[in-house]
């Protein structure tokens, strides 16, 4: 399976509509989608009257986006540690599982920012704490910590975005006016998973190549004692996911 792919059958496992349902969206208005992906929730957004500029670095899922022939959303390519110069003001920002890649995110989002217009908005979703889920063998916990704490250190990633998105929102200026955790069938639930829900996170970790390699030897065994801990009937998750929306003064 493709990861456009896997990313199509995802949409349906987030609580998007708490979050489209959240936000202070003018018809008409044109918003960000940084991060795109594929074009699904900029299709939703665009289903609630937005005009949408779609923004991602992948051109296989831009492809995919494109291929939706959305009448009131464009996609581009571009990076978004340093977003082009529109030549536009949006009315709104959204950008959904995008944040945790970017440690530094108070500095990113005073480049996303400058494309958005004074009282617009912004909001992003990120989960926090991906691998807390219970119960697992005492050294998976261990080994996952150590490359949560490593990919952090080295600025690839920040696995406990989810907690710290009001925190950079507020750093870089911006006043928070809602946060919400929204349930996600397949990041944060309680009980066993369903098949269609090992299988996806069994094709992540075929696609985490830096965790493979942090793990070394370890890493079938974690995969195995993670994936036997979501079967299982008495699995929790502390993972969340969060979403918080603010406003530019």
């Amino acid at each position: 399976m493709t990861l456009a792919q896997e990313y199509e059958r995802q949409f349906a496992w987030r609580d998007w509509r708490a979050a489209f349902d959240a936000l202070p969206l003018a018809r008409g208005e044109t918003v960000l989608d940084l991060g795109c992906g594929v074009g699904a929730q900029a299709a939703e957004l665009a289903s609630r009257g937005a005009r949408v500029i779609g923004i991602d670095g992948n051109e296989e899922l831009l492809a995919v986006a494109r291929s939706r022939s959305l009448a009131n959303a464009e996609f581009l390519r571009a990076d978004l540690r340093h977003l082009p110069d529109l030549g536009l003001e949006a009315g709104g920002i959204w950008s959904s599982f995008a944040a945790a890649y970017f440690p530094d995110l108070s500095t990113v989002l005073a480049s996303w920012t400058q494309s958005l217009r004074s009282g617009g908005w912004i909001a992003l979703t990120e989960v926090d704490d991906l691998f807390a889920h219970e119960p697992l063998e005492g050294r998976t916990r261990e080994l996952f910590e150590s490359y949560v704490e490593d990919a952090l250190a080295a600025k690839r990633h920040d696995f406990r975005m989810g907690k710290k998105l009001g925190e950079h929102l507020e750093r870089a200026g911006l006043h928070v006016t809602r946060a919400l955790k929204l349930e996600d069938d397949e990041l944060s639930f309680r009980g066993a998973a369903a098949p269609e829900v090992l299988e996806a996170w069994n094709e992540r970790f075929a696609r985490m190549h830096v965790l493979r390699d942090f793990s070394g030897p370890a890493f079938e065994r974690l995969r195995a004692d993670f994936l036997a801990c979501l079967a299982r009937p008495d699995h929790r998750s502390r993972a969340r996911v969060y979403c918080s929306i603010a406003r530019k003064p």
